[in-house]
């Protein structure tokens, strides 16, 4: 095992090497000045200079991407150019909604999609399975920000049970905040959930044709014993990828959510920083959330060892 997590650890420090090389080379490319872009088209030359220099941005390339990712790994982000504001702070601002809401809405996925899932493998060709793998479809087919949408209509403006937007903060209390990330969780969970239902059932299916599965009932244990202790152990690894991706994916890819409910969260952040150019908020903001992805996708790896033992004995 501890070969095994050497290994992945290896593979992890590349990507993270690879990940930051792409991300600033990518930022470097965009067109325009950062500096003239903020002081607008009527700013002086020598002004454009003074603030091209206090930003960093008379840099060569190399000094600059040294600079980030030193400072990065010593915890410091750089200062906002739009906020005036280190960027580690924002980053830790907005952190404490988007992964709770990423955690929250990973949370109903697996309590949607594992019984849904599990209810359409055991009753194969029922109405059971019919039903789910048509509500299945009909979940991944629906666009998450048009389903937020649908429901703000519903549960904010007609029914009046949960506010449209916004977010009261951690001090207003345990419920206020997690009813104001209720309706979100459950827009961002819907098309995940239906994801993973589909794939937990056709890996259950998978599963229980094979030929120890026979062998287990034929030894005489019940359908529930069988499933319960033979069949979803095995099925779990093509899920556990699944849900890795997934928490990657609300983790990262909330922006959209995050503008309909005008939450302050990472993706807003992105969003604003983007529009307003504060080139140094996206470069740490993305890398921090392809950290977070590698991070999950290595946990999902040493997952995998632990379910199946013969990962272990290939390291």
């Amino acid at each position: 095992m501890i070969r095994y997590t050497l290994s992945r650890l290896r593979s992890l420090v590349l990507s993270l090497i690879v990940a930051s090389l792409v991300i600033f080379a990518a930022i470097e490319v965009v067109p325009g000045d950062t500096a003239a872009f903020m002081l607008g088209i009527n700013a002086q030359e020598d002004t454009v200079n003074a603030l091209r220099e206090q930003l960093g941005l008379n840099k060569s390339p190399p000094a600059r991407y040294w600079d980030w990712i030193s400072g990065m790994v010593r915890g410091d982000f750089g200062t906002s150019y739009t906020y005036r504001t280190p960027v580690a702070e924002i980053i830790g601002e907005r952190l404490w909604i988007s992964l709770p809401l990423a955690a929250y809405a990973l949370m109903l996925t697996i309590l949607i999609a594992a019984p849904a899932g599990i209810l359409a493998a055991t009753k194969r060709g029922s109405f059971a399975d019919i039903g789910v793998m048509g509500a299945t479809q009909l979940g991944v087919a629906i666009p998450n920000f048009w389903f937020a949408m649908l429901m703000v209509l519903l549960f904010a403006i007609n029914l009046q049970w949960f506010s449209a937007g916004g977010f009261p903060g951690w001090d207003a209390g345990l419920y206020p905040a997690i009813k104001a990330l209720t309706l979100p969780a459950i827009a961002l969970a819907l098309p995940q959930a239906s994801i993973l239902a589909r794939v937990m059932r056709s890996s259950l299916l998978d599963t229980l044709s094979e030929d120890y599965i026979r062998t287990a009932r034929a030894k005489g244990l019940t359908r529930k014993q069988t499933l319960r202790h033979h069949a979803l152990r095995n099925a779990l690894i093509p899920v556990l990828t699944i849900i890795g991706l997934q928490f990657s994916f609300l983790l990262a890819g909330a922006i959209i959510i995050e503008n309909v409910f005008f939450l302050p969260g990472l993706g807003r952040l992105v969003f604003q920083a983007i529009s307003q150019r504060d080139l140094i908020v996206v470069e740490s903001v993305v890398m921090l959330l392809v950290f977070a992805v590698i991070m999950v996708n290595f946990a999902v790896d040493l997952a995998y060892a632990a379910v199946d033992p013969r990962l272990r004995s290939r390291a």
